[in-house]
């Protein structure tokens, strides 16, 4: 029996697969066994004619394809090429297959393809310390390359494959590492990489600095923040330009996100700009949330923003949904015979008018809502959600006479700057992302600062989860200011950001 490792894709992590083979008397047969899916199973056909197409004689015998462990199904069609190279090599007996992970789809002709799951799997087993050494084709190469501590042998098609295994010296099939090709930044030894092209620049908006503070500060410290104000005056524009500005990119995040757009069936493209997800207000829970076999929208914006515009047209039981991960950064979906978790480390961006026709703020037009309209559209946000929320920001209408007054390269350099305050001060986590210990750690008060705080906490009945809020935004306001400590004002701004 010989044995070739391969991996496939639980959700979204990968688990080891090794897939065996014997070659037994009996009536010739070709039998795959171990749960593999549709997608395994065709891969029979595949391998046949890539066998056959190449000169290559299939054996006479009963073949059994064992995809072990058993217990666990098996999807992808990269297992074609682990598959071939066991029935083709059936009769070396010398051939090691030892120490090194294969994947490959294979076309009738015996190219190798590139597939949408090889990315993700091999990403997971790395974090894993679980693989060494990979066999790919080109195109998978490429992609995997960014990922580090492996080494990347690259083949065309099976035939080269085969000649792989016979070489002893193996050097010339290795693959070299591409390097990220951005604009960085070192701090205590790690690289943290940005990108300073803006697609939607904050020069476009007029006016709002009330606003465009705000979401300095949100996209600084990665807090949540909701804009609340009339049609027109620049709440989408705003939301649409934030993930720009936001904080460099560590490696791993890159990757995580390259990983989730594979998942997504999208070509990754390893770019240091944060990922932004904006689902319509008619999405359904199960597209918002996600479940045990599909990625959610909330999954897919890890590391990035999600966007809801319309918030309180939006259902209640999605919204309610968003408690849990705004909460606690990840979100676990438990099913009979699963249980998934996914990392929400997102910055929640939300939009709504002040009223259903939305000009109860306006000077210019007339608002057409009563009392108990305006009502029932504000209580459609519960308090415990809108409790998650760090900015809560009211935008004036636009003025004609208002003029552009920053970009967006001015405000990103000013994130950077508090960016590298946040790491030097040991933190792993942006400030909107520390959890209780981490903030009595590193957003302590002064006595008068501690004041400030406890009589804000009386006036406004301001729950615990509102107390670190508080703090959290202040740090960031410090940060922003190049302030190692939080001083007077800076909770008095943070205060004034919260909702009342």
């Amino acid at each position: 029996m010989k044995i070739i490792k391969s991996a496939t894709l639980a959700n979204i992590d990968a688990s080891e697969v090794s897939v065996e083979s014997t070659f037994t008397k009996g009536l010739p047969s070709f039998t795959i066994v171990g749960l593999p899916s549709d997608q395994i199973k065709e891969s029979k056909d595949r391998v046949k004619s890539a066998l056959l197409t190449n000169d290559y004689k299939f054996p006479p015998k009963k073949i059994t394809i064992n995809l072990s462990p058993s217990e666990i199904k098996k999807t992808g069609t990269h297992f074609d090429l682990p598959i071939a190279l066991l029935i083709s090599l059936y009769e070396e007996k010398k051939i090691d297959f030892k120490d090194i992970h294969v994947f490959g789809e294979l076309s009738l002709n015996g190219e190798i393809k590139d597939s949408n799951n090889i990315f993700p799997i091999i990403l997971s087993l790395a974090k894993q310390n679980k693989i060494t050494n990979v066999l790919v084709c080109s195109n998978s190469a490429k992609k995997i390359s960014k990922i580090p501590n492996i080494n990347i042998y690259c083949v065309k098609n099976l035939l080269e494959a085969i000649e792989f295994f016979h070489q002893e010296d193996k050097s010339k099939y290795l693959y070299k590492k591409d390097m990220l090709e951005y604009e960085k930044i070192n701090i205590n030894g790690k690289e943290f990489y940005y990108e300073n092209y803006y697609e939607n620049d904050f020069f476009d908006i007029k006016g709002q600095e009330n606003a465009k503070k705000a979401a300095l500060i949100a996209a600084a410290g990665n807090h949540n923040i909701l804009l609340e104000g009339s049609p027109g005056c620049g709440k989408s524009m705003i939301a649409k330009r934030l993930p720009y500005i936001m904080a460099p990119m560590s490696l791993d995040e890159i990757l995580e996100i390259a990983k989730l757009q594979a998942l997504d069936l999208k070509e990754p493209n390893f770019k240091p700009v944060r990922v932004s997800r904006s689902p319509h207000c008619s999405s359904t829970k199960a597209s918002i949330v996600g479940s045990s076999n599909s990625l959610g929208e909330i999954a897919l914006a890890n590391a990035g923003a999600l966007f809801f515009d319309e918030l309180p047209h939006f259902p209640s039981s999605i919204l309610e949904s968003l408690r849990e991960p705004l909460e606690d950064n990840c979100l676990l979906i438990s099913r009979a015979n699963s249980k998934v978790k996914y990392n929400t480390k997102f910055l929640f961006i939300g939009a709504m008018n002040p009223c259903p026709c939305g000009n109860l703020l306006s000077t210019n037009k007339s608002c057409r809502c009563n009392e108990l309209e305006i009502k029932r559209y504000k209580n459609r946000l519960s308090e415990p959600f809108l409790d998650r929320i760090d900015l809560y920001v009211i935008m004036n209408e636009t003025n004609i006479n208002d003029k552009p007054s920053v970009d967006s390269k001015s405000l990103h350099e000013k994130v950077i700057e508090a960016f590298k305050m946040q790491v030097l001060r040991g933190q792993n986590e942006l400030n909107g992302k520390l959890n209780d210990k981490q903030v009595n750690k590193f957003c302590t008060l002064d006595e008068e600062s501690t004041a400030i705080l406890h009589r804000a906490t009386n006036s406004f009945n301001l729950s615990f989860r509102s107390i670190n809020k508080v703090l959290k935004v202040a740090r960031t306001i410090a940060d922003l200011e190049s302030s190692v400590n939080i001083k007077k004002h800076h909770i008095l701004e943070s205060l004034n950001y919260r909702r009342r």
